[in-house]
């Protein structure tokens, strides 16, 4: 049996040659275009060198560029592995070492790191997307487990680590993402703002829209007017982000008033906990339903979704996609999988089509991972008599204050409906007599006034557990983001130590 994630694009070329694939900028490209010119960089890499197995590296924008890179290597038989687009050179540099990449494609503002990473690695840096030669008449066949992707890690434990994601782990989460999570056809547009080089972007965003043969609008940096904008002027019909951006998204259509013109029909959110409140909020501005979703890179990258036919709960991540199984099992015990029953918090584990093979040569990362089968998320939740799965917080951010847990999320699910805070994240910071304090990080409305650290806890002390509420309130302008707009959490426990 031969299924490789390159076929996406080649069906839905086939299907709806005529049609627009991508928009990037000025740039229109219909599904035969697109596929055109990545078999034209399938055949330039077979070319250059590059065999079926080969690891190809590419550190791309969004852009147009990045598809043709990221489906060509694949038609090629090649690995792709997404290269991260916040990293200095020697990170590149390690991520090509680790990898074993023969080559990375790259070029535009990131190309002086890329040319350094590779020149320090020992690898062929290659500048622009290259179509020299021969268009390949046909994809390479590749087996359902076969290695498509290399993902790496972000890394908070230590050096990245290289997630190994199949062709059946992508291809069967797009098409699941596509037809019975969001429901896309031909006729929708996407709004492509998510990193490409990152699993949410590049599964949920990229190949699902080119599974369902609808048009996907790219955005090389997201901002919150440039997004309203672009909804607009594209007629986007599917959102996808991460908290930040719907934050961000609320806070320009305040200032603007144009969501009358917008014709968005569902929006997705993922990548960390949407507040309730930024929901309620968006929903009643841009008059749509926001589906929240839970999943990992090693995940593929979506395990569980708010499904309309399954009854949708806000503040939830929703129940499993299909041929997805959930289990919510005791945090403590580490060599086994001891499920609890439902009502009880405990450590989410997944199991399904979407798990991944493992860690690139870390047998021993790859085994306290996957265990009895199980895919060990690090991640603490709960499932409701219904089956709704919430995700409480990462058992790395629980904060342990005089023997209780707290979780951040729940003390951040109060605190943000303050009329004065934009934004927060609470973290736990050391505490001779406690062993950790509560210690909320407070973004201020530009309209706020005066608020002082006394305000803020007076205000949660009546709204909160009196073990729960913050101490400690410091004020910023703004909170550290990693490349998806998920805050980290580590900058400000470091910043606070």
């Amino acid at each position: 049996m031969f299924l490789s994630v390159a076929t996406v694009l080649r069906e839905s070329a086939r299907k709806y040659p005529d049609r627009v694939a991508v928009v990037d900028s000025d740039t229109r490209l219909t599904y035969r275009e697109l596929w055109a010119r990545a078999l034209r960089c399938a055949g330039a890499l077979r070319a250059s060198g590059v065999r079926p197995g080969d690891r190809v590296a590419v550190l791309l924008p969004n852009s147009a560029d990045f598809l043709y890179a990221y489906y060509g290597a694949l038609a090629a038989g090649a690995t792709v592995v997404p290269v991260h687009g916040l990293l200095v050179a020697d990170e590149v540099a390690y991520v090509l070492r680790h990898s074993g990449s023969v080559a990375l494609i790259s070029g535009g503002p990131l190309w002086p790191v890329a040319e350094d990473g590779a020149r320090t690695a020992g690898v062929r840096a290659v500048r622009g997307v290259p179509t020299d030669g021969d268009p390949l008449p046909a994809p390479e066949p590749a087996a359902p487990d076969d290695t498509a992707v290399i993902l790496y890690t972000s890394g908070t434990t230590g050096r990245p680590k290289g997630a190994l994601l199949t062709h059946l782990n992508i291809v069967m989460n797009a098409s699941v993402i596509a037809h019975d999570l969001v429901g896309l056809d031909i006729d929708d547009v996407v709004l492509g703002c998510l990193p490409l080089f990152h699993s949410y972007g590049q599964t949920c965003a990229m190949n699902a829209t080119l599974r369902a043969g609808a048009t996907l609008v790219l955005m090389p940096r997201f901002s919150g007017a440039g997004a309203l904008e672009l909804l607009a002027a594209e007629g986007v019909s599917v959102f996808m982000g991460v908290p930040t951006m719907y934050h961000a998204l609320v806070e320009a259509a305040a200032k603007d008033g144009t969501t009358h013109r917008l014709t968005l029909r569902a929006a997705v959110s993922g990548g960390a906990a949407l507040p309730v409140a930024v929901l309620e909020r968006f929903e009643e501005t841009f008059a749509t339903q926001v589906l929240e979703g839970y999943g990992l890179t090693e995940t593929s990258p979506v395990a569980t979704f708010n499904q309309p036919e399954l009854g949708r709960r806000p503040g939830t991540v929703g129940h499993p996609v299909w041929g997805v199984e959930i289990g919510v099992a005791d945090a403590a015990v580490e060599d086994a999988v001891l499920l609890l029953p439902d009502g009880e918090v405990g450590e989410v584990v997944v199991r399904g089509h979407n798990i991944f093979a493992g860690y690139l040569d870390d047998p021993e990362a790859t085994a306290a991972a996957l265990v009895d089968g199980w895919f060990r998320t690090g991640d603490l939740g709960v499932r409701d008599e219904d089956g709704f799965l919430s995700i409480v917080d990462r058992k790395k951010d629980l904060v342990i204050r005089g023997g209780f847990n707290i979780y951040p999320r729940e003390v951040e699910e109060v605190l943000v409906r303050h009329p004065a805070i934009s934004e927060v994240a609470v973290i736990g910071v050391p505490d001779e007599a406690r062993g950790e304090e509560v210690c909320a990080v407070v973004v201020l409305r530009a309209d706020a006034g005066a608020v002082t650290e006394e305000d803020v806890i007076a205000w949660s002390r009546d709204r909160l557990g009196r073990h729960k509420y913050p101490r400690i309130v410091r004020f910023t302008e703004t909170l550290p983001l990693g490349p998806t707009g998920k805050v980290l959490k580590r900058a400000l426990t470091a910043a606070s130590s």
